[in-house]
């Protein structure tokens, strides 16, 4: 596989990626982690606007169901300055990008939209509840849930969306991610305590679900079956900004390690995986050391 880097533009710390789609076709995103601006880029790399010039902060972009609007976290501008972090959703108002709140979350670092029966839910997770100071980490994360409506425009700084915490008890609450698994959507979070998979209600009258996949920590991880044997696995980064990079697999009910990265990759940080040339791949990347950017896929010779 061959890969041409194309440099389209320049933004400081750029973090957060996502594709969106409205009457005017498919768009690129890119927001910062400080406070600079968000980008929209069309599939060719050509700059075509800014969706705000500030603040930045933003750990997530995502498109909101069915509807040329989008979701993004803001002021979350690292652990240690996240008090005043929130979600908000952003859409074009007579031809201008036009912000508003839809929650105020302190310490809010991921969210996803989840599909349940008739109804979408937003799951967004707390890195922390609280701190005292710096690198405090003694308040621990949550997992909060909200049913999310069609329509977003009543939303504001005075009529916040209202959320209810799912979990609790979650120190490092960094990692998130989200799939479609035996036809419903589902959601996990990575922390200190381990991997854990969120369900939302498949009816009005339902519950959600929490179960606990892996007990060991977790800072970021992927839910792919890498072997094609119709099971998924979970590809793990632990602990919290950590340098190991492991595979682990559902063995008699339990999942266990079955590959180990044999070179240690400070920070890891950047992941994706889904569906390359018919296979799945993992692209990972490290934030320390030779801050390399690495494809992992299964090897069934090795």
């Amino acid at each position: 596989m061959k890969v041409q880097k194309k440099v389209i533009g320049e933004l400081n710390k750029c973090y957060a990626l996502a594709t969106f789609k409205d009457q005017d076709g498919d768009h690129l995103l890119c927001a910062a982690e400080k406070n600079d601006p968000c980008f929209m880029y069309d599939f060719d790399g050509n700059y075509e606007a800014a969706l705000w010039p500030g603040p930045g902060g933003v750990m997530t972009l995502e498109q909101a169901p069915g509807s040329p609007v989008l979701l993004a976290t803001r002021k979350f501008y690292s652990f240690n300055d996240s008090a005043d972090a929130e979600i908000v959703y952003v859409q074009k108002v007579d031809r201008q990008w036009v912000s508003k709140t839809l929650v105020k979350l302190p310490f809010v670092h991921r969210f996803g939209v989840l599909r349940g029966g008739s109804a979408d839910y937003l799951v967004a997770a707390t890195i922390k509840s609280a701190h005292a100071g710096k690198d405090d980490w003694s308040s621990p994360g949550q997992v909060w849930v909200a049913e999310l409506p069609a329509k977003l425009d009543g939303f504001d700084e005075a009529r916040q969306l209202k959320m209810t915490s799912l979990a609790t008890g979650l120190f490092r609450n960094h990692g998130f991610c989200k799939y479609h698994d035996q036809g419903v959507d589902i959601a996990l979070v990575g922390s200190d305590q381990g991997v854990y998979k969120i369900q939302p209600p498949q009816d009005k009258d339902g519950d959600w679900q929490v179960e606990c996949l892996l007990d060991q920590p977790a800072s970021d991880m992927l839910y792919l079956d890498f072997d094609h044997d119709g099971e998924r696995e979970l590809l793990v980064f632990s602990p919290f900004h950590g340098s190991r990079l492991a595979v682990y697999k559902k063995i008699d009910g339990q999942f266990a390690e079955v590959y180990r990265h044999p070179e240690e990759m400070p920070f890891l940080h950047a992941i994706w995986g889904g569906q390359v040339q018919g296979q799945t791949v993992a692209f990972v990347g490290h934030r320390g050391g030779r801050r390399e950017l690495l494809s992992i896929q299964y090897n069934p010779q090795t």
